[in-house]
């Protein structure tokens, strides 16, 4: 078999490197702008205690948190994608950029769906529709990376492709879509549906493979 000729407009080597590390920084950025709102919140006043402030501002740590852990696990299947690759064409530079650039809206919109008006202004909707598609163009770069092998180099680990892992992404955009849609007529729904991530990833938990694409110990490839 002979080996396949390297993609057009393939870029690779330093080029690789520059992507993921900016992928890391930006990513990095927006988890940080994500406590603001919480930096700005007055701390106890005379006779009160951290406790009374938390508890007045307990939605907005919850909000925190919950962003926090989801763009946490979202970056880390996003590393382990670009981890495995030597070189990207233009379609995975655009699918990562748009998702950069998705990543990088979630705080504004976490900070919107503390507000009162949140689920009336279609604030709280809009918040869960972009982590559906966060989780979405994980999931296509994903899917293009396996599509196209040669952007993996034959050195590099194989990309799943048992069921779990490609209905994991469709999986956690259809979530998502519907928790938005949920949380426009009833927010004990929108409350309560998260929860379901949990299962969710357990059951949907990629296979794993060691480098010569066995089923083995260590996993290699996620989508978000």
């Amino acid at each position: 078999m002979g080996v396949r000729p390297p993609a057009r407009d393939l870029s690779t080597g330093r080029a690789v490197d520059r992507l993921i590390n900016f992928s890391d920084a930006v990513v990095a950025v927006a988890i940080t702008l994500m406590v603001l709102p919480l930096a700005n919140v007055d701390g106890p006043a005379a006779g009160e205690t951290i406790l009374t402030v938390m508890r007045a501002h307990w939605p907005q740590l919850v909000t925190f948190l919950f962003t926090f852990y989801v763009v946490a696990i979202m970056w880390a299947a996003h590393n382990r994608i670009l981890n495995v690759i030597r070189g990207y064409d233009p379609a995975i530079f655009w699918l990562n950029t748009s998702w950069l650039a998705a990543i990088v809206l979630l705080p504004w919109l976490t900070a919107l769906r503390d507000s009162p008006s949140a689920a009336s202004s279609g604030a709280d909707c809009a918040y869960w529709w972009l982590l559906a598609l966060i989780s979405a163009l994980g999931g296509m770069i994903g899917g293009h990376i396996r599509r196209h092998p040669e952007l993996a180099g034959e050195d590099a680990p194989k990309v799943h492709t048992d069921l779990a892992t490609r209905l994991r992404s469709p999986a956690f955009t259809v979530l998502f879509l519907l928790i938005g849609v949920a949380s426009l007529f009833s927010s004990f729904l929108s409350d309560w549906l998260p929860l379901l991530i949990i299962p969710l990833s357990i059951w949907l938990r990629p296979a794993r493979q060691d480098a010569s694409g066995e089923q083995g110990t260590s996993p290699e490839h996620k989508e978000a």
